[in-house]
């Protein structure tokens, strides 16, 4: 049953969560990263030499995958290039917080980039972290969902692989486990711990960075501002074990990983411009995050578990107007920081910019450093972008175009590093 599963890994997760805590989720964090490249790319070489796949340069000149691996999709179907193309770079990128890649920057990344031990290894670090998920990770898992198009055409076919699946639970997602019972024994068990790998990372940086939190937000600051180091970390095991509770208990809810993603960022829908716009105005407060949090659950509850006719698409775009515009008015109707705090940070942080003139009396020591962050992320961007892109291309047999592409992220990364030095 999907329950003892989701029971053993999250036991296991919380052991080593609790006892050890960020340095311990860090060191398994890098066993287990390699672990999940290891085991894919088996998985993935052994699948593409399957002789109903035929190789590589079989399985991308298939009638079935040649038109799923365009640079560019169909622009003549909207239902294809709106959802995947139009609402990501529109809407999706500013207004949905989604741990890992924040707008604005969040604590995800942040409580990682403090464990190093400069600001230059946080930033090579996190440069490197960035190139690994997006640019290189997916490839393994991208060849197996397209040689699922040979092997389970359909959507009904993947009901041979697993008879006793439920109708509820029969969804694209179930591709990936549905390849992989193609994999002899040993392999087979490589390729789930992977997996497993990969599920346990995520967990624990999330339990960790919850706890933190609730530990230094809410229990620290209102319950008990007199706590002790031992009670803090007494109070952080005990909303790990909590968190985790409620994490399981929401999973066993939800029937697909697609309806977890979709979840997720309609959670943070309408709350990613806060994190871009606290850096550029100094009316954001903390009633702010908390309405528009609070607002986008309810939300996203409703149009997950209640009103669920709505296209996910059209669910983010609504939920992120509706939670914009709540937390707009509560900014308006709630007091501001206080003179000192804002002051305060001011000079620490130096945000800068018209949004934040009324509290910078002098000129500041250093230039406005948020235009060239602005610029060092676009380069960013580009550069992943581009390796992503341009290592797709060498795979599909285009030489020429994937080493251009992978040359402008080449040129993005120099660029990036010159900016920053």
């Amino acid at each position: 049953p999907g329950w003892v599963t989701l029971f053993i890994a999250c036991s296991i997760t919380l052991i080593y969560s609790t006892l050890g805590g960020l340095k311990a989720i860090i060191i398994t964090d890098f066993v287990q990263f390699a672990l999940a490249m290891i085991g894919s790319i088996c998985g993935m070489l052994y699948i593409i030499r399957l002789p109903e796949i035929g190789g590589l340069s079989k399985l991308i000149s298939h009638p079935n995958v040649i038109d799923k691996i365009a640079l560019i999709p169909d622009l003549s179907d909207p239902n294809l290039w709106v959802p995947i193309l139009l609402i990501p770079l529109s809407v999706q990128w500013w207004a949905s917080y989604y741990p890992g890649a924040e707008p604005g920057g969040g604590g995800y990344i942040a409580q990682r980039m403090f464990s190093a031990k400069d600001e230059a290894n946080a930033v090579r670090a996190t440069f490197l972290f960035n190139v690994a998920h997006y640019a290189l990770r997916p490839w393994p898992w991208i060849l197996i969902a397209l040689s699922s198009l040979i092997i389970f055409p359909e959507l009904t076919d993947l009901q041979t692989a697993f008879p006793a699946l439920s109708h509820d639970k029969l969804g694209h997602d179930v591709a990936y486990p549905a390849m992989l019972t193609l994999l002899p024994p040993g392999l087979l068990g490589l390729v789930a711990a992977s997996l497993i790998a990969a599920f346990m990372s995520t967990m624990s940086t999330q339990l960790n960075l919850g706890a933190s939190y609730l530990v230094n937000d809410f229990y620290h600051r209102f319950v008990n501002p007199d706590a002790s180091e031992k009670q803090l970390v007494l109070a952080g095991r005990l909303f790990t074990v909590i968190s985790i509770f409620l994490g399981g208990g929401l999973g066993l809810l939800l029937t697909s990983a697609g309806q977890a993603f979709t979840l997720l960022l309609m959670i943070g829908a309408g709350t990613g411009l806060i994190y871009i716009l606290r850096w550029f105005w100094w009316r954001i407060n903390a009633y702010t995050e908390i309405v528009a949090m609070i607002s986008s659950i309810v939300i996203a509850g409703y149009f997950n578990f209640v009103n669920t006719g709505l296209e996910d698409w059209k669910k983010i775009t609504i939920g992120a107007a509706l939670t914009t515009v709540v937390w707009v008015l509560a900014t308006y109707f709630t007091p501001p920081d206080s003179e000192e705090t804002l002051r305060n940070f001011v000079k620490k942080v130096n945000p800068g910019g018209p949004g934040w003139a009324k509290y910078t009396d002098e000129t500041p020591e250093e230039p406005w450093p948020i235009p060239n962050g602005i610029l060092c992320m676009v380069l960013g961007c580009i550069a992943t972008y581009s390796f992503l892109l341009g290592v797709g291309q060498l795979i599909y047999g285009q030489i020429e175009l994937g080493i251009l592409i992978c040359s402008l992220g080449a040129i993005s990364s120099f660029g990036l590093f010159k900016l920053w030095k």
